[in-house]
């Protein structure tokens, strides 16, 4: 597909339909391939990609389709591919029908962020439209574009590349999963943890997998509903749930205000699209009582 019907599929109301009509034509010039639509209706198996396939979250979704009956494939380091400059991309997508980038990487400094995403993805994207991908569902996340924070400029500068890119694609903002209270005491040192004064509405890591697997079997939408969980959240008071119940080292929890759109809501989803059911608390007594004693 050109960039420039791939644009139009993906922002004009009626981009669906042409889709559709795009996977016809697929049919007739290539029979006897079955087309992305028919394969999703038929239950017949899809070669899919999964950038980021050994992370948490990437496993999950290589979970979630493999229970789906399709062929999941994680593009890892492990298996022969660098997504920062390319090499072993284009012979893992071959034959590839669809990708799910889940791909991350843990900083706070701006440079890294916006370095790391640009390059994957710019990769990424132009190795699946050699491939002839036919959707690209991304991960981003909720209030990426109106909270300022170096990591997320990172997220914004991968939602560019994706938008301007070749492939036909959807992308998902997620709200922070349940593990965000966890790794905020775990980036903070000393007898104090200083954590941001926010609210969220944390998801279930394991839902989110699912909302991927899902959306990519679909027609690529553009920007989908974004994904929340059931319940809007302290981030300080999750923190200190969670050094209550034995999963973070036992310490003080000082609010800190944070300018930017952090501390005044701008987390939260803005749509009513679909929520998640598993609550904060819900994680919790999971995760305490699957910790040994």
């Amino acid at each position: 597909m050109t960039p420039g019907l791939t644009s139009f599929v993906t922002r004009h109301p009626s981009g669906v339909v042409w889709f559709r009509l795009w996977e016809r034509c697929h049919e007739i010039c290539h029979p006897g391939r079955p087309s992305h639509v028919q394969r999703r209706e038929t239950g017949v198996v899809m070669k899919i990609a999964v950038a980021g396939g050994t992370g948490m979250t990437g496993r999950l979704v290589v979970e979630a389709l493999r229970a789906r009956g399709h062929a999941p494939m994680a593009l890892s380091r492990g298996q022969g591919v660098d997504l920062l400059d390319g090499s072993g991309l284009d012979a893992a997508l071959a034959g590839v029908e669809a990708v799910i980038d889940v791909s991350n990487v843990t900083t706070l400094r701006k440079s890294v962020s916006v370095d790391f995403f640009d390059r994957a993805g710019r990769h990424l994207v132009g190795a699946a439209a050699r491939a002839g991908v036919r959707h690209l569902v991304t991960l981003s996340i909720v209030g990426v574009d109106r909270v300022k924070n170096p990591y997320y400029a990172g997220k914004l500068r991968q939602e560019e590349i994706v938008r301007s890119g070749a492939v036909p694609w959807t992308i998902l903002r997620a709200t922070q999963f349940h593990d965000f209270a966890g790794q905020v005491l775990s980036g903070v040192p000393g007898p104090i943890a200083v954590v941001p004064a926010a609210r969220i509405q944390p998801v279930a890591v394991r839902e989110v997998a699912e909302a991927l697997a899902g959306l990519i079997l679909e027609a690529p939408q553009a920007m989908a509903p974004e994904l929340a969980g059931p319940q809007v959240e302290s981030l300080v008071d999750m923190t200190r749930r969670l050094i209550a119940a034995g999963g973070a080292r036992r310490r003080p929890v000082l609010p800190l205000y944070l300018p930017g759109g952090t501390s005044s809501g701008r987390l939260l989803p803005t749509d009513s699209g679909p929520r998640g059911t598993q609550t904060f608390a819900d994680w919790l007594r999971e995760k305490t009582s699957a910790t040994p004693a």
